[in-house]
């Protein structure tokens, strides 16, 4: 009997426990998590850390969205597990977790998570993750989400991690290293003192509140430092070709009425 993708995703959890030294793995469950009414989990719940790669780009089964406020339905996978987060964590509690781009400037229900985010959490940091860091299985740009529980958001630091010189994309066989984030691991400083020895830099920037509430919580702050960059992915290329289309359009019309104008006008001139 073939497995579900599930059942193969507890064999590879369990596999990897047993590598790393731990020989009867156990308390591991095969379970949604989503599937239990967000106000179900009480204090008793509640954690000091989350570390996540939440699945994105997928959808949740019918039913799944009512485990939440209205305020937060969507069927979105990644944006439930978010809200979830928040409910999880403790006060002064700590999260780090992959988006991709689609969050950071999506509206909508969006909008509404990342307001409350931002109200309710120290989003303190956004690492922008290089093209291809999940290629092959991926071409979904992606972020580091670094935030503390207990305390609104002041301001955000944003860091654009950049691919190692000589390398033009990652690939299954070259993925990313660890070694990689040494530059921003020097640049971190402490989070006890505000990240207080932060400074700005080709890669590193800073956007206020007020400037990401101007912006109604869009979250996709490019780096102020890098002139614009052309792009070949083909999604931006089609969303600028429609936007081009939809100005020649405009142009068009315009054109055809300010004719109309004058020929309208000498006509009733002769």
């Amino acid at each position: 009997m073939a497995l579900k993708k599930s059942h193969y995703l507890i064999l590879l959890c369990t596999t990897n426990m047993i590598l790393h030294g731990i020989d009867v793995p156990s308390n591991i469950r095969h379970d949604n998590t989503l599937s239990r009414p967000l106000i179900s989990w009480e204090p008793k719940d509640r954690v000091d850390v989350v570390i996540t790669n939440p699945p994105f780009g997928g959808m949740e089964e019918d039913g799944i969205e009512t485990n939440f406020p209205a305020t937060f339905r969507t069927r979105e996978t990644a944006d439930l597990f978010l809200v979830l987060i928040m409910q999880l964590l403790k006060t002064g509690g700590r999260a780090a977790l992959v988006l991709p781009d689609g969050f950071l400037f999506g509206e909508g229900i969006k909008t509404r998570i990342k307001e409350k985010l931002l109200q309710d959490c120290n989003l303190h940091t956004i690492v922008r993750l290089p093209n291809s860091v999940f290629a092959p299985y991926t071409s979904i740009k992606t972020n580091l989400l670094f935030f503390t529980k207990g305390t609104p958001t002041q301001h955000i630091w944003f860091y654009e991690q950049p691919l190692p010189a000589g390398v033009k994309a990652y690939n299954k066989t070259k993925p990313m290293k660890v070694e990689e984030f040494e530059t921003l691991a020097n640049w971190w400083g402490s989070e006890s003192n505000g990240f207080s020895a932060r400074q700005e830099n080709e890669q590193a920037w800073k956007v206020s509140l007020a400037d990401i509430q101007a912006r109604n919580y869009n979250l996709d702050c490019k780096n102020p430092h890098v002139g614009e960059q052309i792009t070949h992915e083909p999604e931006v290329l089609l969303a600028q070709y429609h936007t081009m289309q939809q100005d020649i359009s405009s142009l068009r019309d315009q054109l055809k009425s300010i004719l109309g104008e004058a020929l309208a006008s000498s006509t009733q001139g002769n």
